[in-house]
């Protein structure tokens, strides 16, 4: 039987994403090529942008994210500048 007391998450938890192999292997290829997708918070809890920085310019998504989607649409970034640029 527990405590009766459930830790409390914070509102600016990210949430949980297991990558795919093809994640993994973007993710890997992209930040070995200068190609970086990193979340920023907003002033509202809970909610994020998405920077990407391509060789050293930094963009910011124009759209916010929440926990549920924040890690899901870096891996999706990831995935589009892997397909985009590596050698074919």
């Amino acid at each position: 039987m527990g405590s009766g007391t459930k830790k409390k998450e914070s509102p600016w938890a990210m949430g949980d994403y297991v990558p795919k192999d093809i994640d993994t292997e973007a993710f890997k290829w992209c930040i070995n090529n200068n190609i970086k997708v990193v979340p920023k918070g907003t002033t509202t809890a809970g909610v994020w942008h998405i920077l990407i920085i391509l060789n050293g310019k930094i963009n910011t998504s124009p759209s916010t994210y929440t926990k549920k989607d924040i890690w899901i649409k870096c891996y999706e970034y990831y995935r589009y500048y892997y397909e985009k640029y590596k050698p074919k």
